[in-house]
């Protein structure tokens, strides 16, 4: 669901990228709470893996496709503020390396699929694990129903703003209608993923799943008949291990999808192109700003070979964003530690 630049006019571009800024500075505060010395570089990893799962687009129906938007993995497994600045980093570099989305729709694309995804999905996540019974699976079924609905709930976003700020003269009812009607189906998709990734980390190491923490179900004592709740347990003097196997096991797997699997995706266009050309919207489309970037579409400039060319402009998209998504949680950590030591 990148939008490209000339979809929405410059006001209304300008006007949510004003919104993922703010969204973006709100998030860098949030942040501190939600990040510590075991979890920033598991954001970063969490950053890595979305861009690369991204790159694996799936059929949905006759010719077209859907890929992650992620916003319900990320803030499930790292939290809402985190998650929208791990969305952030994803779509900054796909913009600015593969010309992948709109620069001056960069606004736009932050707020529809990273904003909108995240405060839809956490919400409906918090308020699922709050009625359901607290057990791990719960966290699963949960983050299954809550990405499922975040994905249509992107999608009418975005006709919300086509309708204030649409290039083009469609009606909106059809917009609307094919928008979240395509995008329910890629919603599944996102859902599954989504449910997958969550429950294997879940199963490994639920206490580095934001999602997961506190759903612990007390420990009940029979007491004179009656089943009481025992006294909790001292919290534990040191950390659960250290998340260095899981870490690694996410870069790996990040990198062989990256890699390799993304060569296998589906060449049909996405939701939101196949709407645009079924129903005119991308009459106005213009040129990337970075269309002559040397990993445009998402391959190597000068490597003819597509396997080749495709897996490396991968790789390559996997460590970058490793590395920028890494180092800004680091750095949002350590100004959470300077505050502590300054209090």
């Amino acid at each position: 669901m990148h939008v490209p630049d000339g979809f929405i006019n410059a006001p209304v571009s300008a006007a949510a990228g004003v919104v993922a800024a703010g969204a973006v500075a709100v998030s860098l505060r949030g942040a501190r709470r939600e990040l510590d010395e075991r979890t920033a570089p598991l954001a970063g990893l969490v950053a890595a893996f979305i861009f690369a799962v991204q790159m694996l687009n799936f059929p949905v129906a006759a010719g077209t496709s859907g890929h992650l938007l992620g916003g319900a993995l990320a803030a499930i497994l790292v939290g809402p503020w985190t998650g929208v600045l791990c969305i952030a980093v994803v779509l900054l570099m796909q913009g600015i390396l593969f010309a992948d989305g709109g620069l001056t729709a960069l606004g736009v694309n932050i707020t529809v699929m990273g904003v909108v995804t995240v405060v839809v999905a956490y919400a409906l996540f918090r308020g699922l694990v709050l009625v359901l019974p607290r057990t791990r699976r719960s966290v699963t079924v949960a983050s299954f129903a809550a990405a499922l609905v975040s994905v249509p709930a992107a999608a009418a976003a975005f006709t919300l703003l086509y309708a204030v700020g649409g290039t083009t003269d469609v009606p909106l009812s059809k917009v609307l209608t094919a928008m979240v009607g395509v995008h329910v189906l890629i919603g599944i998709g996102e859902a599954v993923i989504t449910m997958l990734t969550v429950g294997a980390v879940v199963a490994v190491r639920p206490d580095l799943v934001y999602g997961a923490r506190g759903l612990t179900a007390p420990l009940k004592l029979r007491v004179g008949g009656e089943l009481v709740d025992a006294a909790p347990a001292a919290p534990a003097t040191a950390p659960a291990g250290s998340p260095k196997k899981l870490w690694i096991g996410g870069l790996v797997t990040a990198l062989v999808l990256a890699g390799f699997v993304s060569f296998y995706a589906s060449a049909s266009p996405d939701g939101l192109e196949k709407v645009a050309a079924d129903k005119g919207i991308d009459s106005k489309v213009e040129d990337h700003a970075a269309a002559d970037s040397p990993l445009a579409d998402y391959g190597v400039e000068g490597i003819e070979a597509p396997r080749l060319s495709g897996g490396l402009a991968g790789v390559i998209g996997v460590g970058a964003t490793l590395a920028v998504g890494t180092g800004a949680f680091w750095v949002v950590r350590r100004r959470r530690t300077h505050s502590e030591t300054a209090a």
